[in-house]
């Protein structure tokens, strides 16, 4: 699936969460914004950047 990150969004409010979801073997962090269908993203948890390194 190829994702158009140029497109504008015509959704007035957008909510984007974040969650850390497990399967039992694996933790991963999720992002979505619950307004748009399909529009989320997903990585290992371990692999997720902490605050601290934004900084």
């Amino acid at each position: 699936m190829v994702t158009d990150h140029t497109r504008q969004s015509t959704v007035s409010s957008e909510t984007v969460l974040s969650s850390i979801d497990s399967d039992g073997r694996r933790d991963e962090y999720v992002i979505a914004d619950i307004s748009a269908d399909g529009a989320w993203l997903s990585m290992g948890a371990d692999d997720a950047p902490t605050l601290t390194a934004w900084r």
